[in-house]
């Protein structure tokens, strides 16, 4: 299965993260804020910001001096007997971190094995999560995360999907012709969110963002009850800003 891979902020926000890290592992006794931006090429106000970034995920600490050394975080994914636990750990306090920032449940979600599969999520009270009344792998074409998942696909990957699950009619607003899904994935810019304006479930509006690492592709969502959907676009802007920790975390 070829995958259609457009870089994307946030994959550019993490690959340049990364630069920062390997500078910052490569001197274990500390490096400057001016050192690191030799080192990376990256200018003050980027490098700035990504380690406000970097310091909050624990990625990197400040020591004496105002010099920059591996954190706490870094080393624990870098594990291997514990890596599957601290990366699970480390995306769960990331998303009930977005989750409270926009104001909605948040969603991870990855494309295995030809399905769509949510792999974690943080949901609240006040942000509820979706409620699976048709279960997800059976339908990518009515949710944002299946639309977000099948649009990192080639076309040969979306046509396979799509033989072996059938367009169901949800809702009134569901798209059951594959036809019209596949000319909207195919239009659809990689920058631009996909929506779900009720087409999984009366009540309940979601949008989705990339966030490919390497040959997996992925997402992150959200989802809103009906009365919040003038939140949306925001909630989705705001999501897609913030992806770049979550990538990140997947990517170490």
């Amino acid at each position: 299965m070829a995958l259609m891979h457009e870089p994307t902020a946030p994959y550019h926000s993490a690959q340049d993260a990364l630069r920062v890290l390997e500078s910052v592992a490569r001197h274990t006794t500390g490096v400057t804020e001016v050192q690191l931006s030799r080192h990376t090429g990256l200018g003050p106000e980027r490098l700035t910001t990504l380690l406000r970034m970097l310091r909050r995920e624990g990625y990197v600490e400040q020591i004496a001096e105002g010099a920059y050394v591996t954190g706490d975080a870094l080393v624990r994914l870098g594990s291997a007997h514990d890596r599957e636990e601290a990366l699970h750990d480390k995306l769960q306090r990331t998303l009930d971190r977005l989750r409270d920032s926009v104001g909605a449940a948040v969603y991870i979600s990855r494309y295995v094995d030809g399905e769509v599969k949510v792999t974690q999520y943080a949901a609240g009270p006040a942000t509820p999560a979706v409620n699976e009344w048709v279960d997800f792998r059976y339908s990518a074409h009515a949710t944002a995360v299946g639309k977000s998942l099948l649009g990192q696909l080639d076309h040969n990957g979306r046509r396979d999907h799509l033989s072996r699950h059938k367009l169901a009619r949800l809702t009134s607003r569901t798209i059951t012709s594959d036809k019209l899904l596949l000319s909207r994935l195919e239009s659809q810019p990689p920058s631009v969110p996909h929506l779900d304006l009720q087409e999984y479930a009366i009540g309940t509006v979601c949008a989705a963002v990339p966030i490919t690492a390497g040959s997996s592709v992925g997402c992150l969502a959200l989802s809103l009850p009906i009365e919040h959907a003038h939140r949306l676009r925001r909630a989705a802007d705001t999501l897609n800003r913030n992806a770049a920790p979550v990538l990140l975390s997947l990517t170490i």
